[in-house]
């Protein structure tokens, strides 16, 4: 029998984009035979995959996985929302989800881990997902959520079920309550996340370059007005504040009762807690968000093909 050496497995990866196991077998069951091994991985369907690799995919699911105060968020992508109804995706999304609270801490660590039940990796059994269901899809993202000890909070919108969905939200609360009121908290700042979708805790954890960035297009606005430059740099704070009340979590108003700020429904909970609430951590995916969909004119693709 011919020797399978990793170079042979590489390079039919290579060709065929199948999983580095699916390649393996299949030059094993071809005695090392390249062309022969192509073959084998087309009749099973394994090298399709490659062909689907550049369609945009940008509907799927987020999944949302809580072991102990551990939180994990995925999104795996499709091509079509009818995907997300299916049972062997939604296991695949809600196992992935698992796997990165076990060790997948990074997006390139999850996709070369183990996936329980196969010889396969994350990434390979992906493949395997794609040569079976017939769309591209891709692991796109991972975050990881922790509250050592505190208590996490999770919510799901639009699940199609438990925890599987559109949306998806985690939130880490540093607290020593652990009452039902403090664990309705929670669920509800988890909520307030998804519909206001805030871009950190407070304003240290802005990114300073996105803030400076902003603070200079309302110096660029006041300075339009023709007003005096001290009446313009008071301009500018009074609107960087409205800034901060609409990407800082602790400045924002609580959609639960549309009129107090988070950070002071946070305060007014230590009391009922028995000491100080904060959030340390939290995370948020929404499916799609910033993937380039394409609205496709199908009877200008095909006048185009005609005419080429």
């Amino acid at each position: 029998m011919a020797e399978i050496t990793a170079a042979l497995v590489k390079d039919l990866r290579e060709k065929t984009g199948a999983g580095m196991m699916d390649c393996k077998k299949a030059l094993i069951e071809t005695d090392g035979n390249l062309d022969a091994a192509v073959d084998w991985l087309r009749t099973k369907g394994l090298a399709a995959a490659a062909k689907k690799a550049g369609r945009v995919a940008a509907e799927g699911l987020v999944g949302v996985t809580v072991e102990g105060d551990v939180g994990a968020l995925v999104e795996v992508n499709a091509e079509t929302d009818f995907v997300a109804r299916n049972e062997a995706f939604q296991e695949f999304v809600a196992t992935v989800g698992a796997v990165a609270i076990a060790g997948g801490r990074d997006l390139e660590r999850l996709k070369n881990a183990p996936y329980p039940g196969t010889e396969r990796t994350v990434a390979e059994q992906l493949t395997h997902l794609i040569a079976t269901i017939g769309e591209n899809m891709a692991l796109r993202r991972v975050r990881l959520v922790r509250a050592n000890g505190g208590l996490l909070a999770s919510y799901v919108h639009n699940a199609l079920t438990p925890g599987l969905g559109r949306i998806g939200t985690l939130v880490a609360l540093d607290t020593k309550g652990k009452g039902n009121a403090v664990t309705a908290l929670g669920k509800q700042l988890a909520m307030h996340v998804a519909a206001s979708r805030p871009l950190a805790i407070d304003r240290n954890g802005l990114d300073s370059a996105t803030v400076e960035r902003e603070r200079g297009i309302l110096a660029e606005q006041a300075r339009a007005t023709g007003k005096p430059v001290e009446i313009i740099a008071k301009m500018v704070e009074g609107r960087m504040r409205k800034y901060y009340e609409e990407v800082c979590l602790v400045d924002q108003t609580f959609v639960i009762d549309g009129e107090t700020k988070v950070g002071n429904v946070l305060q007014a909970a230590a009391a009922e807690a028995g000491g100080p609430v904060a959030v340390t951590d939290f995370g948020l995916f929404v499916l799609g968000e910033g993937i380039e969909k394409q609205d496709k004119d199908f009877a200008a693709e095909v006048r185009a093909t005609i005419g080429s």
